[in-house]
């Protein structure tokens, strides 16, 4: 930082205060404070009023962020042009110009991070279905932004203090290797929540059938793990390694949330198919937990071999009704038919004796 041009500009009011360097630097760090209140008034009123008509609340936010960093960038940098008009030995005033930049790197580490995460929430919100940048992704980029602001504000503080960073990436290299086999499973789970989040084959509340037969609703997407809340209110924790090698059925997905069920029927041969039909249509019709749009519907399936086969196949708002649903249904249709004399056939067995077994003569006691 060339803090001998701020010297130049500050020239006249530093020659107004003498040849005392102790009062020239004081005068140069109450000039910077000045300089910082004018400046951090500036951003919030003036730059503060004009973010405000605009349509959207994303430059409000980023100009409100904008005041800290700009408020002491002013004034670290008043207070390293005063340790120059002090002339301190050489070691102290290289440590103590090194540690001011260093803050400085911090602080503008500190806003960049808050905004670029500003930002990425704003982009999330108004994201569609097709968007890299969605909520459910969010949690993703708010690390590799931390990430990348980390790792470039490391490589400025260590340029700072002029350290060679050759031997750390280096030894960063070998270490990294190291903890690659160490930690194998866990960098798998990793990589696996990484790509499930950007895939997003389920979300947060959908219903999904895992191939191990577990169902339930999604609680949580980690980085690390999923956490999937079964219909006993048992709490299941799957790797992403695992479930992002596995085939997963979402039941919420698809173009809707509305899961289809299907109703098995079997009456008896001779019972009247259309009066069947109509009898399981009615009945459907009837449940209030039984969407209308789409409609339901009947399908004879087969003949069995001892009834007629039929399925009702009708649709709930929801899979997690699917249960409750079934119960009512089966219920209603089961009452139906027994008022209106439909048979519904149920495995009989027939035992016939051909002939009593021949008692043999008790022995007589002596």
């Amino acid at each position: 930082m060339d803090t001998q041009a701020i010297l130049d500009y500050l020239q006249p009011a530093i020659s107004m205060v003498g040849d005392n360097r102790y009062l020239q630097a004081l005068t140069v760090a109450i000039i910077a404070f000045a300089i910082a209140n004018i400046t951090s008034f500036i951003i919030i009123k003036i730059f503060g009023a004009i973010a405000r008509k605009t349509n959207s609340h994303l430059d409000d936010r980023i100009t409100r962020q904008l005041r800290f960093p700009v408020y002491w960038t002013v004034i670290l940098l008043g207070l390293l042009t005063a340790l120059t008009l002090l002339h301190l030995p050489e070691s102290p005033a290289l440590i103590t110009w090194n540690v001011i930049v260093s803050i400085i790197i911090i602080v503008w580490s500190f806003f960049a991070t808050r905004a670029m995460r500003t930002i990425i929430r704003a982009i999330s919100s108004r994201a569609t279905v097709h968007s890299v940048i969605r909520p459910q992704t969010l949690p993703l980029f708010n690390n590799v932004v931390m990430v990348v602001v980390l790792v470039l504000s490391t490589y400025l503080i260590f340029n700072a203090w002029d350290i060679d960073m050759t031997a750390w990436l280096a030894s960063a290299g070998i270490v990294g290797i190291a903890v690659g086999f160490a930690a194998k499973d866990t960098l798998a789970n990793l990589f696996a929540g990484v790509f499930i989040l950007a895939d997003s084959p389920y979300k947060i509340g959908d219903y999904v059938v895992l191939e191990g037969g577990e169902r339930g609703k999604v609680t949580h997407i980690g980085i690390r793990s999923t956490r999937i809340l079964t219909r006993d209110d048992v709490e299941v924790t799957i790797p992403n390694a695992i479930i992002g090698n596995t085939r997963v059925v979402n039941e919420s997905g698809g173009p809707h949330e509305k899961f289809r069920i299907r109703v098995p029927v079997g009456v008896a041969y001779g019972s009247d198919i259309d009066q069947v039909k109509r009898i399981l249509l009615e009945v459907a019709q009837t449940e209030p937990q039984v969407c209308d749009d789409p409609e339901a519907r009947v399908r004879f399936r087969r003949f069995g071999n001892s009834s007629l086969d039929f399925e009702l196949l009708c649709w709930v708002i929801n899979p997690e009704f699917r249960g409750r649903v079934l119960d009512a249904v089966n219920s209603a249709i089961y009452k139906r038919f027994m008022s209106d004399g439909i048979e519904i056939p149920y495995s009989k067995h027939d035992v016939f004796i051909k002939e009593m077994p021949v008692q043999k003569n008790s022995i007589d006691r002596p």
